[in-house]
């Protein structure tokens, strides 16, 4: 298997030049649980963040429940998830590597003008 050009799961939704950001789809369909994924160039490096909506296990906690574990404990447990086929996953580390690559090369080529 190669990485695909469009890559299949991965849609580019920004290109800023430091910036790049990313919607993967979840083999699944559903929207619900894509990952936004941002790769950025910071004076101290590159980041990867990866934003989710987390939902919470309705069935077996009530709100109140909720509300007495965020007062008590200061959090509540999520969890997401994301089933992504071989191809979409290889597809996944093939863009972050090469979204590493460009915010990196598009940090140096300004610091090089800066100075």
């Amino acid at each position: 298997m190669n990485i695909q050009t469009p890559a299949e799961g991965i849609l580019q939704q920004h290109d800023w030049g430091s910036t790049k950001a990313y919607k993967v789809t979840c083999d699944c369909g559903s929207d619900d649980h894509s990952h936004n994924v941002w790769i950025e160039a910071s004076e101290t490096g590159v980041s990867v963040t990866v934003y989710t909506i987390s939902k919470s296990k309705w069935w077996e906690v009530n709100r109140w429940q909720n509300i007495w574990k965020l007062l008590t404990e200061g959090y509540i447990e999520f969890e997401e998830c994301i089933m992504l086929s071989d191809q979409q996953a290889l597809n996944y580390a093939g863009t972050l590597k090469k979204a590493i690559a460009d915010v990196k090369q598009f940090k140096e080529a300004r610091s090089r003008i800066k100075s």
